[in-house]
């Protein structure tokens, strides 16, 4: 009996695998947060797996070093790479159009396009579907980067016509040090910010453990909360051609249809 039941399991797996759906992410060299959170996400989906390529990213700032860590022809090599694995779609995991002008993303997808053929989307133009899309106009945000990287990035929002409501940063530099903040660190500055009561808090960083925290916050605070790895998720699912709400406890993110 037991072993009746396996083999029906097993000719489920099959079907449903028949047609797997592959998501590529471009992923920060010294992140060691997206890649877990990410395969968290789509645990209860076997048919969907991510796949990862990295390139070097080290600090967050306002320098010329510190920029060109993001240069097109660098993030183009690995995202050539992820078209090997026949990905179904191709995500810029990080947030860094959110200081260098969202336009940079905008670019960048049309770049990946154009060299692989495969549909291509960014944590960060995700992020400004989702806020478009629900109709957001006081944005709460949470990140733990420099002063000037936080500032340019409220300054990027307003040109949007979004007023931000932001604690400060946490004044962190080194890339692979957010993900040696805490939870309880995190949830304390989303609750610190919820209390001015935006429309929707937007955390910045694919380097925080702050995924996990989102739907337990939500349900105390009354407000969304996105999180930028959940935001390309949400996305590769979608460019991939299945329905982000397949995936379920990591808040009300993965329920729109935009």
């Amino acid at each position: 009996m037991g072993f009746g039941r396996c083999a029906a399991y097993d000719q489920g797996s099959a079907s449903r695998l028949s047609h797997p759906i592959r998501l590529g992410m471009l992923t920060p060299s010294s992140n060691t947060v997206l890649e877990p959170v990410t395969a968290a996400m789509l645990s209860g989906l076997p048919d969907v797996s991510a796949h990862f390529a990295r390139f070097r990213v080290t600090e967050i700032a306002l320098s010329g070093d510190s920029r060109a860590q993001f240069d097109d022809g660098v993030i183009l090599a690995a995202a050539a790479l992820l078209g090997h694995a026949k990905v179904h779609s191709i995500a810029w995991n990080g947030t860094s159009a959110g200081w260098l002008g969202f336009e940079t993303d905008e670019h960048l997808c049309r770049r990946i396009l154009g060299a692989t053929g495969i549909p291509a989307g960014t944590s960060m133009l995700a992020l400004n579907e989702v806020l478009a899309g629900t109709n957001v106009r006081r944005l709460g945000l949470v990140t733990p980067y420099i002063e000037p990287v936080q500032a340019r990035i409220i300054a990027n929002y307003a040109a949007l016509g979004y007023a931000c409501e932001a604690d400060p940063g946490l004044g962190i530099q080194e890339n692979f040090a957010f993900a040696e903040v805490g939870e309880s660190v995190l949830a304390g500055m989303i609750r610190s910010v919820a209390a001015r009561r935006p429309d929707a808090i937007a955390v910045l960083c694919t380097n925080l453990r702050s995924a996990p925290l989102v739907a337990a916050l939500e349900a105390e605070l009354g407000i969304p909360i996105y999180d930028t790895v959940a935001t390309a998720v949400w996305k590769s699912l979608i460019l991939a051609g299945t329905h982000p709400s397949r995936v379920s406890g990591w808040g009300r993110l993965f329920q729109l249809a935009l």
